[in-house]
């Protein structure tokens, strides 16, 4: 059994910042992570792992430095790492991204043998749209399963899989088959820390890297900026709203809340509780 895992290398969301004239996010200076949502996917696919036996390949498209992040999937215990970097991917939306990563996960196909199933976070830290995930299923004509709370069993030799995806008004559990994607939650797993043997392992190790040259059908209208009709028209930062507090005295429960009954009375507000 062949999963693919797709990860992200995105800012830290404590350190986020917007370009006031594109409109864009401000990468240079600010420390990026691995996406928080996509460690769930690959802890899912590393527990199969163990206990399938099956081979894990981690991908990603970005700038070269995302080759940190690829390290950091290694020392977990991922088998191999795919890196898509090219000047001619930058400022892509999530069409061109679900674009050039379905093509990657083909390729990875072709390379290292048939793909199974895709894993990847709901979303990402920095787009929040969790448009990619569906995106590349569709491309592939995969199977997809989005929003995926528990992997409830995987069974390689019918091709089938089962799992709990986690809505709005409750728990749906969902049957399909192979090749299939699964967007996933942070309540799948408990993301688990690298060994160190993973940890030397991934100090030593180079990640296969992919250019447009390793992709001689890809079509350049389709990436980067060009294959990206997206249009950031305005952003702004939220208003902070200033909120008065008062503290409640008092050597009992029962003076505290006589305290409080005071106050609500005080501010001609009783009617919070009913009792006007």
């Amino acid at each position: 059994m062949h999963i693919v895992v797709c990860i992200k290398q995105v800012p830290d969301s404590r350190e986020i910042r917007i370009d006031p004239k594109t409109n864009t996010l401000i990468r240079q200076g600010v420390p990026s992570i691995v996406n928080f949502y996509d460690k769930h996917g690959l802890e899912e696919a590393l527990r199969w792992k163990d206990k399938l036996g099956a081979e894990v390949t981690v991908v990603t498209m970005g700038p070269p430095p995302a080759e940190k992040s690829l390290k950091e999937c290694i020392s977990l215990g991922a088998d191999r790492a795919v890196l898509v970097t090219d000047r001619g991917f930058a400022g892509a939306d999530t069409l061109a991204t679900s674009y050039v990563v379905a093509l990657t996960i083909a390729k990875v196909a072709e390379t290292f043998g048939p793909v199974d199933m895709v894993f990847c976070g709901k979303q990402t830290l920095d787009g929040d749209t969790g448009q990619v995930g569906p995106g590349v299923a569709c491309r592939l004509d995969f199977e997809q399963l989005t929003y995926v709370s528990k992997v409830v069993d995987i069974d390689p030799v019918k091709r089938r899989v089962r799992v709990q995806r986690l809505l709005e008004d409750g728990v749906e559990v969902v049957e399909t088959s192979m090749p299939v994607l699964m967007s996933c939650l942070k309540e799948l797993n408990k993301v688990r820390r690298a060994s160190m043997p993973g940890m030397l392992r991934a100090a030593r190790f180079k990640p296969v890297v992919w250019t447009t040259a390793d992709f001689p059908g890809i079509e350049r209208a389709k990436i980067g900026l060009k294959g990206s009709p997206t249009i950031v028209s305005k952003t702004w930062v939220p208003e902070v709203k200033k909120v008065n507090t008062q503290m409640i005295a008092g050597d009992s429960a029962q003076a505290q809340a006589g305290e409080l009954v005071g106050k609500l009375w005080e501010g001609g507000r009783p009617e919070r509780l009913g009792w006007a």
